[in-house]
Formats: C-alpha cells, structure tokens, sequence
C-alpha cells in the first residue's frame, strides 16, 4: 500500500505527518509505504491513500487514492482515529 502525506510545501508539516502516520500504521501492523509531498507533486503521484488538511483535500478531490483529512498533523490521538476509520491492512 502506498500513502502520500501532504502539506502545501512538501517540507516540515507534511513530514512531520509522514512520521505520526508511519507510527500509527505500525501500531496497527498495517505494511505501507509512506511518502510526504507537495499538494502539487501529490495531485499526479499514484497512491491508495492521501493524508492531508482540509485546505489541500479539495485540490486533491480527483486523485485515484482515498483522501483521508487530518486536522492536526501534531494529534497523534487524531491521527490514530484517521488510520482506524479509514485503512485497510494489504
């Protein structure tokens, strides 16, 4: 399973989020690879999974993986939830 994590640079936030999301995966024993990205970058990369803020979903509504909006890319407790409701281990 492929995830994008994606912020509007594609530095800081969204590899901080790349490593909360890693963590909670892990926990889950869910196998993925995990890349972080611009929302640029992210709207042409194939992935099962795209983990962003609400700002950047609506840039993303087309792209062929799931969307999945995180508020706080800190919230680990938030980022937990996100990986419960919306993955499936592959």
């Amino acid at each position: 399973m492929k995830v994008l994590t994606v912020c509007g640079l594609g530095q800081g936030t969204s590899l901080i989020l790349k490593m909360n999301v890693e963590t909670a995966l892990n926990e889950k024993n869910i196998k993925a690879d995990v890349e972080h990205m611009d929302v640029s970058a992210a709207s042409s990369t194939p992935a099962d999974y795209v983990v962003t803020s609400s700002e950047l979903a609506d840039s993303l509504k087309d792209h062929s993986g799931k969307v999945v909006i995180v508020k706080n890319y800190f919230d680990m407790e938030e980022i937990n939830q996100a990986v419960e409701e919306n993955f499936t281990s592959s």
